[in-house]
């Protein structure tokens, strides 16, 4: 943080971002929808525990309502909207779309970066696995299954054998 001139600059999705007018106590997850006006992170329960404001720093699936912003400084955000260079859906996307595990979407952008997260980690998950490492994201809506079989698709296409 300089102190002297009252800003910070975060990386987020690649990009060098000023952050002007902020409160250092503010959460990232409030920075990025607010300061930066990146709207795919979701804020719904604000204690870490549903999982919308799910983002990777520095390679780890956060919850960015518990991460103050200012602490971020030396860091790389990536958000829904950084999972592709070229702002295409990603296979991951592509595959809830299909599956129908978007329903109201709020758990959405959360989910997509988790399972983001799992995939490249973990290319080939159990169905234990892919539980676990989704525990920590709330859906409401969907019941789960469509979403367990979004990530099954997904890892097959990455498998070369198709849906």
């Amino acid at each position: 943080m300089n102190d002297t001139t009252g800003f910070y600059e975060l990386v987020v999705n690649g990009k060098k971002r000023e952050v002007r007018d902020s409160w250092v106590g503010e959460s990232l997850l409030y920075v990025l929808r607010e300061r930066l006006g990146l709207m795919g992170s979701k804020g719904a329960c604000e204690q870490g525990e549903c999982g919308s404001c799910t983002v990777l720093l520095d390679g780890d699936a956060v919850c960015s309502c518990l991460v103050l912003a200012a602490t971020a400084t030396d860091s790389e955000v990536v958000t829904v909207e950084g999972l592709a260079a070229d702002g295409a859906p990603t296979d991951v996307q592509k595959a809830f779309v299909e599956h129908g595990a978007v329903q109201c979407g709020f758990c959405t952008p959360g989910l997509i970066v988790a399972v983001h997260h799992l995939l490249d980690r973990n290319p080939d998950p159990s169905a234990i696995e892919v539980k676990e490492a989704l525990s920590g994201n709330i859906c409401r809506c969907t019941g789960y299954g469509r979403i367990f079989a979004a990530v099954e698709t997904v890892v097959a296409i990455r498998k070369g054998a198709g849906k």
